[in-house]
């Protein structure tokens, strides 16, 4: 099988959908590897580096996209990449499609085969694709939390740590999950006063064993949020369901009542947010205010760490990768059924029941089209 590697295109991504290491893997089970030109720059990975793992180095992402069989990325196709997609062509990449519609409509009209990193779930629930830019997510979400919370930066001037006499920053951590508890490892590791929130209570009790009084855990009630959040210095957003739109934990009437100059870290803001005033930002151009309150929305946080995130999501993604290249997707969707719930979109037709609720799209079972 022909895998080609663009160069990511969206505004200051600088990820890249594979290492050098990566490409050799695929070179040594037999499969051409080709690598638009300057791809691997942003991470600190050079052309010559792809060349010397056995990977065709080609001057322009038209011709990655006509001559591969399987396109392998990062972020979702941007609307010229969805231009160059072809029937049967497999798409291999965090798509995030339930609050995109538009993205939805082009991969429907390509034909392409769209399997989606966030969507691959093993039998225990988790997202082992997924896992590894969420870890990233939530330790950035806690140092960009800090610097916006600094005056400079729009925010109230508080320090995460506190000082002797002084109390600390105040964090609310919404949601338990992977970015969450990251989230939260950070932000007391800097000394702040961390209270984390879910709905599940096995969750938080999981927390509580290993972190014992050293971060509070609440129930994520509407009082208790609403509570914890008009106490915040800072508020993050780490809430997922999985292929879904994430639902609005904080509102926009709860604004007025929060600290002037607080901040808002909103991790989930690329499966829609989980404050319903943020909306997705660019590294560009990361923040706005609403009533006085400091919004950070960029959807692709891990891309300015783009050494750390390449290395771990190639490190995720190779295994399911090489799966698709060396059985055929058919075959190793069949074979596995974590794969199986990566497939979002095929041939037309949407398969991931999440996308289409979220659009009001017919759904599709892939057991159907694949019978």
């Amino acid at each position: 099988m022909i895998i080609g590697v663009p160069k990511e295109i969206k505004n200051n991504e600088f990820r890249v959908g594979m290492t050098p290491g990566g490409a050799r893997e695929f070179v040594a089970h037999g499969h051409s590897v080709l690598i638009e030109m300057s791809a691997g720059d942003g991470s600190s990975f050079p052309d010559a580096e792809y060349a010397a793992a056995g990977a065709e180095l080609v001057a322009t992402a038209d011709e990655v996209f006509a001559r591969a069989d399987m396109i392998v990325k990062v972020k979702e196709p941007q609307p010229v990449e969805i231009a160059r997609l072809r029937p049967g062509q497999i798409l291999y990449t965090y798509l995030h499609l339930a609050p995109d519609f538009e993205q939805t409509e082009g991969l429907i009209a390509s034909g392409a085969v769209c399997i989606a990193y966030e969507t691959v779930e093993l039998p225990n629930r988790s997202l082992p694709l997924l896992a590894p830019m969420s870890e990233v997510a939530g330790r950035m979400a806690a140092q960009v939390g800090a610097t916006y919370l600094q005056k400079p930066f729009g925010g109230r001037g508080v320090l995460m740590g506190g000082t002797p006499g002084v109390p600390a920053a105040k964090v609310v951590v919404l949601g338990g999950g992977v970015v969450g508890t990251n989230a939260a490892y950070v932000a007391m590791g800097m000394g702040a006063d961390v209270t984390i929130m879910d709905v599940n209570i096995d969750r938080l009790r999981y927390l509580d064993e290993i972190w014992g009084n050293r971060v509070r855990t609440l129930y994520s009630s509407k009082h208790n949020i609403e509570e914890a959040v008009y106490a915040a210095d800072l508020v993050i957003g780490s809430v997922l369901l999985p292929g879904a739109k994430t639902p609005w934990l904080v509102t926009k009437d709860m604004l007025p009542k929060m600290k002037k100059g607080s901040v808002i870290v909103d991790v989930s803001v690329d499966q829609g947010g989980c404050i319903e005033t943020t909306h997705a930002t660019t590294h560009a151009d990361p923040t706005y205010f609403v009533d006085g309150v400091l919004h950070y929305g960029v959807a692709n946080m891990p891309g300015a760490v783009p050494n750390t995130s390449t290395l771990a999501l190639t490190n995720a993604t190779l295994r399911y990768g090489l799966a698709l290249a060396d059985k055929g997707w058919k075959k190793a969707v069949a074979e596995d059924a974590a794969l199986a719930k990566g497939v979002n979109v095929l041939a037309g037709k949407v398969t991931y029941k999440g996308v289409a609720d979220a659009h009001g799209i017919e759904y599709t079972p892939l057991e159907s089209m694949l019978a």
